[in-house]
């Protein structure tokens, strides 16, 4: 089951391990890469910089370092050199601090030459592969790739396994604010309330009075996007029903070409050269399409 899971995040991390060369090496002193395992002293081992996870299960810690305790580390921990004779880990957090919690002076480590990009996929692959993180810190980690890395949506999807659309609906929710994101992370809301609520982020009165109502009645994803919906516009802010107009075949011909583009219901009301454009849409999808399109994901 690990392995199929592990073909589904992109290139795994088999296939980022093994003597690939760093693009950036960090200036190592004296410890040298091993290609095997070795027993390295846990209190030589610094946190990795780049782990994306804030919050770890206590009880599955304690569960993890009772069985380390009995049998011992059974998967080695990836670490890479650091700068005084220092390890950096990459990978097996958890297996570190349950090593630590169980009394055990080294853990089992693979040490490899690995860049600061490598380090940070790593993790986050690691941490997907045992779901180990939630919408937010996954989010985070995201949107850290990019900014850090230069890396596009469609660059993290390959790389993670993930679909560019779900990419960006994650980092979307960093639009949201505070209050909610912390609400994402306690699982009070879901990634589904998360990502209709997040069509709100431009209209702060709408949002918070559609998040006090999501939490205060339990609404269900499907009744936070149709509540997003009709906070986002109203039935009093419906234009009011005029007499047909006969619209001049330039404009007929625009207003076609625009719903081809968008892939919704476009009107353009135009008197003498000025008017407006209404786009009509019939679901959270199209919205978000037409932000898209618009420049404003």
């Amino acid at each position: 089951m690990m392995n199929d899971k592990r073909k589904g995040l992109g290139r795994g991390l088999d296939s980022l391990l093994p003597g690939r060369p760093s693009p950036a090496p960090i200036a190592m002193p004296a410890p040298q890469p091993s290609t095997g395992t070795q027993e390295i002293s846990v209190d030589l081992i610094d946190p990795n910089p780049y782990q994306t996870r804030r919050q770890i299960n206590e009880a599955a810690l304690a569960e993890l370092a009772e069985s380390i305790r009995v049998s011992g580390v059974v998967q080695p921990v990836v670490l890479r050199p650091a700068a005084n004779g220092r390890f950096q880990l990459v990978a097996g957090e958890r297996r570190w601090l349950a090593s630590k919690r169980a009394g055990k002076q080294t853990v089992p480590a693979v040490v490899r030459q690995i860049s600061n990009e490598q380090a940070m996929e790593i993790t986050i692959i690691e941490n997907l592969q045992r779901e180990d993180l939630n919408a937010m810190e996954q989010a985070r980690a995201f949107e850290r790739l990019g900014r850090e890395f230069g890396l596009t949506q469609e660059q993290i999807a390959v790389r993670t396994g993930k679909d560019r659309a779900s990419i960006s609906n994650f980092i979307r929710l960093l639009k949201l604010p505070e209050s909610l994101q912390e609400a994402l992370e306690r699982g009070t809301i879901s990634f589904g309330h998360g990502k209709a609520l997040v069509g709100l982020a431009g209209f702060p009165e709408q949002l918070e009075k559609a998040a006090n109502e999501v939490i205060t009645r339990q609404l269900s994803v499907r009744q936070t996007e149709e509540l997003a919906a009709r906070l986002l516009q109203p039935e009093s802010e419906e234009p009011p029903k005029q007499q047909t107009v006969v619209l001049d075949p330039n404009v007929r011909e625009a207003q076609r070409t625009l719903e081809r583009s968008l892939g919704v219901k476009v009107e353009i009301q135009d008197r003498k050269g000025k008017g407006k454009i209404i786009l009509r849409y019939g679901s959270l999808d199209d919205f978000d399409r037409i932000l898209e399109a618009l420049g404003a994901d």
